[in-house]
Order: C-alpha cells, then sequence, then structure tokens
C-alpha cells in the first residue's frame, strides 16, 4: 500500500511497505512530523534513524537518500510542509526581515515536538482522509503559520530565509560522494553551482568523460564491489547505487562485466 497526496505544499505520505524515497532531491525547505514507522536517512556520518514523533527541518538544495519503514501491521505516516522560496520572500517583505548572513549551520535540524507544534499538526491530520477540503487559502495560512513557530526560535531565521543560490563548488568531490544519488543532469549542475552547459564542460575537462556515462559506469563499478566483495543481492544493489529499474542495470552491469549481476552473487554468496 501506497498512497502520496500532495495539497498545494503540503504533503501527506502513507506507505505499508518498507520504500526508498524516489526522489532524493530537496528543492525546497521542508518541514516533516513522522506520525507512524521511522524513516532510515544515509548521511556522510551513517545512517540516522526517525522514528514517531521526530519532527525535522530539512534545508533545500541538497540531496537526501532515506527508506520509510512501517510498524509492523501498521503503515508509515509522515505530513510535510513545503516551505517554498517565493513564501519566504513574500514573507519577508511584509515582515521586513532583514538576514545578516548567508546560512552556514546544519542541514537538517531535528526539532521539539512541544505542545504548539503538535497542536498545529493535529489540525492538519483531518485532511489526510480528505484532502481536497485544504484549499490553496488553507495551505497558505497554514504555512505561514508553520514560519511562525519556526521563528520562535532565532537561530532559525538565517536558516529559512538565506536565497542565495548554491556557490561553485569542487566538482570531482561531489561527483565522488553523490554519485550514486539517482537525479537529473541538471539537478546536479545546480547543486555544484553551475549551469547546465558549464558544469558539462567542466565535467569532460575533469573526467574527459560525459555525465551520464561516468555516472553509469561508476554506479556499475560500486555495484560489482557490493555484490561480489559485500555479498549484496542485485536486487538490493540497483537502488543503492543509483539505477531506476532492476532491468536496466542487469543489462547494463551484463554489457560492461561480461557476467550476469545474479549470476555473480550466486558464484560467491555463502
Amino acid at each position: 500500500m501506497q498512497n502520496v497526496v500532495q495539497q498545494h505544499n503540503i504533503l501527506y505520505s502513507c506507505v505499508g511497505e518498507q520504500k526508498q524515497g524516489e526522489e532524493p532531491f530537496v528543492p525546497e525547505h521542508v518541514l516533516g512530523l513522522i506520525i507512524q514507522g521511522s524513516i532510515d536517512v544515509f548521511t556522510e556520518n551513517g545512517i540516522e534513524s526517525l522514528g514517531k514523533g521526530s519532527l525535522s527541518l530539512v534545508r533545500k538544495n541538497q540531496l537526501i537518500k532515506a527508506v520509510k519503514k512501517p510498524d509492523t501491521g501498521k503503515p508509515f505516516m509522515g505530513i510535510y510542509i513545503l516551505l517554498d522560496s517565493n513564501t519566504l520572500k513574500k514573507y519577508c517583505v511584509e515582515h521586513s526581515i532583514e538576514t545578516s548572513r548567508m546560512y552556514a549551520g546544519e542541514p537538517n535540524i531535528n526539532l521539539q515536538l512541544d505542545p504548539f507544534m503538535k497542536g498545529y499538526f493535529d489540525s492538519l491530520m483531518p485532511y489526510f482522509d480528505e484532502p481536497e477540503k485544504l484549499t490553496e487559502n488553507l495551505a497558505r495560512v497554514k504555512t505561514i503559520e508553520a514560519i511562525e513557530l519556526l521563528l520562535r526560535n532565532p537561530l532559525l531565521k538565517n536558516f529559512l530565509f538565506d536565497f542565495s543560490e548554491p556557490h561553485k563548488i569542487d566538482l570531482e568531490a561531489y561527483m565522488n560522494r553523490y554519485f550514486s544519488y539517482n537525479v537529473p543532469i541538471i539537478q546536479f549542475a545546480t547543486l555544484t553551482g553551475r549551469s547546465l552547459s558549464s558544469f558539462k564542460r567542466d565535467f569532460a575537462k575533469l573526467f574527459s568523460t560525459s555525465p551520464e556515462k561516468w555516472l553509469q559506469n561508476r554506479r556499475l563499478e560500486m555495484a560489482y564491489f557490493l555484490i561480489s566483495q559485500k555479498k549484496k543481492r542485485p536486487t538490493e544493489v540497483y537502488l543503492e547505487v543509483g539505477f531506476e529499474n532492476l532491468s536496466h542495470f542487469s543489462t547494463a552491469f551484463k554489457n560492461k562485466f561480461g557476467v550476469n549481476a545474479s549470476l555473480l552473487y550466486n558464484e560467491i554468496k555463502p
């Protein structure tokens, strides 16, 4: 069972089986609460598990890989409010807010689910079953309410109202770190602070090939390592390394290494 409904900028998620997120790119700030179940978030420091009642503020313009995990006999449920830049900019103007510097803190912040935040999310629960009753005007009001609640912590002002674009960063280090994230090339360009044309040009100078070819080869090499050395099944590996479907992965793997991924696994499994 999977039911994901987005009504304007408010997203309701209900998932009945363990599922890896399909879209790891976060284009806008997100305030989210886990109502039921848990999420494993893959970070540079390892896996962080967030359980029922976890309230998080996730910064825009980053890649996140996560797995939603239901409880035994109960689906995963979560509510997410997308704090889009246009709404935040309008709020800035209306309330004469000035930010003194670019935000340089943690990209993901775990918040306390205090009575005010709990009451806020409780007020959104009825729309889980009847999302059509969440009108555009109501969604706008609830978004402003979320901003007001977050601004009780003055340290979050620069987090919310930093509208600067990603700056140009080390392309080689970034791609070797995030190659397994299945996102379009244009998003890799944006996240490294480049236009699509400059990204492709810099990439060709650095890697002597196109981004598409490099990504496929890098992902296949990682898949080979995970199967042959870590003894992982191909059905576990293909999503982990950034392929969209098992069929495409299996064909590409056979073409590159001359052996089926499933056969390789069967030869080395205990």
